[in-house]
């Protein structure tokens, strides 16, 4: 108990203070509301009444955190999977987008990578322009990617996927050139010295070397995926995903709605890196790299 404590315990307390500040920020965001319809029907508000009346709003200005999870098992819990109002489904459609631009953005880093390490010319050529992509804001690529390739009949879920690997394969580039570059030349010289050759040297000095790198650069490059997919569902107008759940709330004020959707991407992306980091350490460990 005193090393789950040991363990548990900062979180579980920053979580607390967290919910407290929240519910403090919720009751004075939304008492101006509450006073405005107090003084419209000539009454006045005790504190008790103020506070209890900030927790209940319809539409308030910031949910309370009751109320979001209200609202998350209501569309959860009491709504079928394949209902178009279940954030089950919706997150189903979110991730699906999400898994495979990451798949490509995973791929397409690794192969820029390796050529970036192995190339001087694309290292001189290549490495600027992958970073320079990442000073576009996504919300401008966004619609241009759409756009172009509905223009070429293809729509549904690849348009969001390679808005996905837009975002996902930038950190994967970095860190695998990072990787692929972290051993030290004593270590190069003694493949020379075993005549092991390039591909030898990558399969069994770069790459095992290589590892740690990569699975940090993949827990950024799939939450950055997860945010890509988000962001390709909003300027299509989308009906299904989370990305349409916080448009559609967006549309009509329903700030519960734009909260639960908010809270399930949140909840998603920390499942796959939590996912991604179990890998690793099941990697690693294979690896020797890991006790």
């Amino acid at each position: 108990m005193t090393e789950f404590w040991h363990r548990a315990g900062p979180v579980l307390t920053m979580i607390l203070l967290l919910v407290a500040l929240w519910y403090a920020a919720a009751v004075a965001l939304n008492a101006a509301w509450a006073k405005d319809k107090a003084a419209r029907a000539n009454t006045s508000l005790s504190f008790s009444e103020l506070v209890a009346d900030t927790m209940n709003q319809e539409k308030p200005l910031l949910p309370a955190p009751h109320q979001v999870v209200k609202e998350i098992y209501k569309t959860t819990v009491l709504k079928k999977i394949t209902s178009k109002r279940s954030l089950i489904w919706h997150g189903w459609i979110t991730l699906s987008a999400t898994l495979l631009g990451f798949a490509f953005g995973t791929a397409l880093g690794i192969l820029l990578a390796i050529g970036i390490v192995y190339s001087r010319a694309m290292d001189m050529s290549v490495m600027p322009w992958v970073i320079t992509s990442q000073t576009i804001p996504i919300l401008a690529v966004a619609p241009m990617i759409i756009v172009v390739l509905n223009a070429v009949g293809v729509s549904g879920l690849l348009p969001k996927a390679i808005i996905s690997m837009y975002l996902s394969f930038f950190p994967i580039v970095v860190g695998m050139v990072k990787g692929l570059r972290a051993p030290d030349q004593m270590q190069l010289d003694q493949m020379r010295t075993w005549n092991a050759g390039g591909a030898t040297t990558f399969w069994k000095l770069r790459l095992p070397r290589s590892m740690p790198y990569l699975f940090a650069s993949l827990k950024i490059g799939i939450a950055a995926s997860l945010v890509g997919a988000i962001v390709g569902e909003l300027p299509t107008g989308a009906v299904a995903g989370l990305g349409a759940r916080l448009l559609a709330g967006s549309y009509y004020g329903q700030t519960i709605q734009i909260w639960s959707a908010l809270i399930c991407a949140a909840v998603l992306a920390a499942g796959l890196v939590a996912l991604i980091g179990l890998i690793e350490r099941i990697t690693l460990r294979k690896m020797g790299m890991l006790q």
